[in-house]
């Protein structure tokens, strides 16, 4: 799901770049003390997730959590996720410097989404399962979708590596979502008040 450098092009990248300047901006904003912890552990999670690559035909797929740092933090996935791929593209060169506003978009909407989404059925024990599970499944689905647009906005030629991306990550979003869905059931056990749960 990293675009690379030398691919987009200038437009795509500045809007990329305005957009997640303008929710890093609110998530940080929207950040307290206590949410600075949680924050920082998201974060980590999705760097080592982002780092373990599976190949699949001429690419690769990877984990990404951002369904469950949706869930988990609402707009502080915003600065959360440009974190974590700020520090791939210096230690690792993944993605790169100049598309990181695109790949903090094309992952921190879809969390976004997911937290408005889901999080009205994540106090009822009965749909929590659910919640957690559409939420993991769809930010995949969602960041399929943006990342292909960035790559179709550029050049059409881009189409056929756009439709193969969303094709590639269909077992991704299944694994996403049993995760999250597993997760989040864990840390409503031994820990509600990181979810900031009404009913347990």
């Amino acid at each position: 799901m990293h675009i690379s450098e030398g691919i987009l092009s200038a437009p795509v990248l500045i809007s990329g770049g305005a957009f997640t300047a303008i929710g890093t901006f609110i998530g940080l904003k929207k950040i307290d003390l206590e949410q600075i912890m949680p924050v920082a552990l998201f974060s980590s999670a999705f760097f080592v997730a982002g780092l373990v690559h599976v190949p699949l035909g001429p690419g690769s797929v990877h984990l990404m959590l951002i369904g469950l740092l949706g869930v988990m933090l609402g707009w502080a996935a915003f600065p959360a996720i440009l974190i974590a791929l700020f520090l791939q593209a210096l230690f690792f060169q993944f993605g790169g410097f100049a598309v990181l506003g695109v790949n903090t978009l094309t992952m921190s909407v879809p969390a976004l989404c997911c937290y408005y989404l889901t999080r009205p059925w994540m106090d009822n024990p009965k749909t929590r399962p659910a919640a957690a599970f559409i939420a993991g499944f769809v930010a995949i689905l969602l960041a399929s979708l943006l990342t292909a647009c960035a790559l179709a906005l550029t050049d059409t030629g881009f189409t056929a590596a756009a439709q193969l991306i969303i094709a590639a990550n269909v077992p991704v979003m299944i694994i996403e979502g049993c995760i999250t869905m597993f997760t989040v059931g864990f840390l409503a056990k031994v820990q509600p008040e990181i979810l900031h749960l009404e009913y347990v």
